[in-house]
C-alpha cells in the first residue's frame, strides 16, 4: 500500500489525497509537519530532502513535491484523463500546474501566512493588501480561460484543476468577497466544490 506522509490540512497533501481517493487508490495517511513535526528528522529528509510535506512511499520509491506525486500517480495508475495522454492536451494540463506553483503560489502563500498564521498585530497591512490585489488578478485569468471550456486544461477535470482549485478554495475561504465575483471562476468552483472527495479531502477549516 502507498504511504503519504503529510498532515491533512497542507494544500500541497490535499491535491494528492484528492487524486488518490478519486482514482480509488488505497493509501496509508502517516501525520507528519505542522504541528506533528517530523519533517525535519533524518529519516524524513532521507525521503524528502526538502523537508516540507507531502512525501510518498511506493514499495522503494520516494516521491517529492506534490505537484510531481501528481504525474507520479497518474502515470503509475493510469492511464487517466486526469493527465492526458496527448502531448498538446498534456502541455495545456501542465502548464496550470507549473503555473500554480511558479506564479499563483508566490501571492497565495504569503496571503494565507499573513491571515491565517499571523497574529493581527504583527500583520503587514501593505503587503497583505499586494499580495490580494496579485491573487486577485491572477484569478481573474483563471476567470478569462474558463470563458472558453469548462476546465482548465478543456473538457475534463485533469491535474491542472487540482493543483488549482485547492488555492481557490484558500482564496474564497480568505476573501469572501470575492465569491461570486468573477462568473466562469464561480461556475467552476461551485461545480468542484460540488464532488464529494473535494469535500472530504480539501473543505476544512484553515490553519
Amino acid at each position: 500500500m502507498l504511504r503519504l506522509l503529510g498532515r491533512r490540512t497542507s494544500a500541497n497533501v490535499q491535491k494528492v489525497t484528492w487524486l488518490l481517493t478519486e482514482l480509488g487508490i488505497a493509501f496509508q495517511m502517516e501525520d507528519v509537519g505542522g504541528e506533528f513535526g517530523g519533517n525535519r528528522t533524518p529519516e524524513y529528509l532521507r525521503l524528502n530532502p526538502n523537508g516540507v510535506v507531502p512525501a510518498l512511499i511506493d514499495a522503494d520509491t520516494s516521491v517529492w513535491e506534490s505537484n510531481t506525486i501528481l504525474r507520479y500517480i497518474a502515470n503509475r495508475f493510469g492511464p487517466t484523463h486526469f493527465y492526458p495522454s496527448d502531448p498538446a492536451a498534456r502541455a495545456a494540463c501542465e502548464c496550470w500546474m507549473d503555473w500554480q506553483l511558479g506564479t499563483l503560489n508566490l501571492c497565495m502563500t504569503p496571503l494565507y501566512v499573513g491571515l491565517v498564521r499571523t497574529s493581527p498585530e504583527d500583520r503587514d497591512a501593505e503587503a497583505i493588501r499586494r499580495h490580494h490585489e496579485r491573487a486577485s488578478s491572477l484569478f481573474g485569468l483563471i476567470d478569462d480561460t474558463l470563458a472558453e471550456r469548462p476546465f482548465l486544461a478543456g473538457e475534463h477535470l485533469t491535474l491542472a484543476d487540482i493543483c488549482n482549485a485547492v488555492f481557490a478554495c484558500r482564496w474564497f475561504a480568505l476573501c469572501r468577497e470575492e465569491r461570486g465575483v468573477r462568473p466562469h471562476l464561480t461556475r467552476w468552483f461551485e461545480a468542484i466544490e460540488a464532488r464529494r472527495v473535494f469535500q472530504d479531502h480539501v473543505v476544512m477549516p484553515l490553519t
